[in-house]
């Protein structure tokens, strides 16, 4: 009987003290966690597709209502910051967001580099150019660009497909690197998404002023996981963008530790469908962005 309740009583024991250990743990990790999340990172927005109906007040009106803190206004948008304003209405847009607590962070364009045809390929050069002039004249930081295809089903080469995008690239960036403007380079396309090929892109241009906008797509868990990729180019990541923070595809919370370990200072925008009812989804999508960096 005796020996009955010495085996109970170190049991019990036992399983108080690693309760106790569980706990300190955990109180631990919970520390390690928040102070590594002291400082959140910043929230912003692409007009595309939430926002695609708003004019610049309006957009001002709402980042500024959730706390968004920037926004990348997208190209053919009702907002209409194209490359026809006046010098009158380019300043007057840079006004209204120098006036304001939001930052015009970014210009989105469609503008990409793979085309075969040297026409087609020229013409999204030079409209490029023109936009980072855009860019400048209202006030705004970058402007995106992007890959999107590799057109092997033509019979060329992959390799020859991603050296004229980098060349291009290349032309691109010096020409905006005299208007102070960045060319960040979207994580684009079914073929040209993946890493690896971006990253071989970003090193054909040669470029001190050509950066990568981080899409969070699937496939940025192949090529040895979401980790592996960030770390392939953690020095040019230098924009985000960001799908329905409820997704359960995509870690953004490990997205979200991974940049604060690579010290990102950039934005990262919310991407997301339209809604009835914007200024309520915006504040959750904020509650949430800040909840996985244990913030809230």
């Amino acid at each position: 009987m005796t020996d009955k309740v010495s085996r109970r009583g170190f049991i019990q024991s036992s399983a108080m003290v690693f309760t106790a250990g569980s706990v300190t743990c955990s109180s631990s990790e919970k520390s390690e966690r928040n102070s590594a999340f002291h400082e959140p990172l910043r929230l912003g927005l692409v007009t595309y597709n939430l926002a695609k109906l708003w004019d610049v007040d309006t957009i001002i009106g709402n980042c500024t209502e959730t706390k968004f803190e920037a926004v990348e206004l997208r190209t053919t948008h009702a907002h209409k910051v194209e490359v026809d304003l006046t010098k009158a209405q380019r300043k007057e847009v840079r006004k209204r967001f120098e006036d304001s607590p939001v930052d015009l962070a970014s210009l989105g364009s469609a503008f990409e580099y793979d085309s075969p045809d040297p026409a087609e390929l020229k013409k999204h050069i030079e409209g490029t150019k023109e936009y980072a002039v855009l860019a400048h004249d209202v006030g705004a930081e970058g402007i995106k660009v992007r890959p999107n295809n590799l057109h092997l089903d033509k019979g060329i080469p992959e390799q020859k497909t991603l050296e004229q995008i980098g060349a291009s690239l290349r032309e691109v960036s010096g020409f905006a690197k005299d208007y102070g403007i960045e060319i960040r380079v979207e994580v684009h396309g079914s073929e040209t998404s993946r890493l690896p090929r971006i990253k071989k892109i970003l090193d054909y241009t040669g470029s001190d002023n050509c950066f990568i906008c981080w899409n969070s797509n699937s496939n940025d868990m192949l090529d040895g996981g979401l980790e592996a990729n960030v770390n392939l180019v953690k020095d040019k990541i230098h924009f985000v963008h960001m799908r329905d923070l409820f997704l359960e595809d995509y870690p953004f919370r490990k997205l979200f530790g991974l940049l604060h370990g690579i010290s990102y200072k950039g934005y990262c925008c919310a991407e997301i469908p339209e809604s009835d009812d914007p200024v309520r989804v915006m504040k959750y999508y904020r509650a949430l962005f800040l909840a996985y960096q244990n913030i809230l």
